[in-house]
């Protein structure tokens, strides 16, 4: 069994770090490239490793780009994606929680930190995919 030292972020997050990474430190307004994974029930409902796109028949795994700090959402746009098969398809990145927006702050590239993530905190009373309204679920961020 594994036991992992739990800390509370100043927004009041519980999280703890799995791997610390070796790289630069997040700062806010530094650039972060991540994937990170929602996870509910032992459900992941959300993933940028299991992004979705030509109708559904092929997947590809991109990493998220946003600012440490900014506001929720102002990064998600679609873009074309140059795949290794020759094809170009829109897609749009899969929409991460408010609290991935801070909660990568401090963390240092290379870095894995699991986050359990409020209503609040998360995708609130609309819920997301299989994330119902007002769930608190669990945010793998590495």
């Amino acid at each position: 069994m594994f036991y992992y030292f739990v800390s509370t972020s100043p927004e009041g997050l519980k999280y703890y770090d799995i791997e610390e990474g070796k790289g630069p430190v997040a700062t806010i307004g530094s650039t972060a490239q991540v994937h990170f994974d929602c996870r509910y029930r032992s459900i992941t409902a959300i993933s940028t490793r299991e992004s979705m796109l030509l109708a559904g028949n092929r997947s590809i795994a991109q990493p998220y780009k946003f600012k440490v700090g900014s506001t929720p959402g102002k990064e998600r746009k679609r873009e074309f994606v140059d795949n290794p098969n020759g094809l170009f398809s829109a897609q749009a990145a899969p929409k991460p929680p408010p609290a991935m927006y801070y909660i990568t702050e401090g963390m240092k590239v290379g870095g894995n930190r699991t986050v359990i993530v409020p209503p609040d905190a998360g995708y609130g009373q609309r819920g997301m995919n299989e994330i119902p309204p007002g769930a608190t679920f669990e945010l793998n961020r590495g």
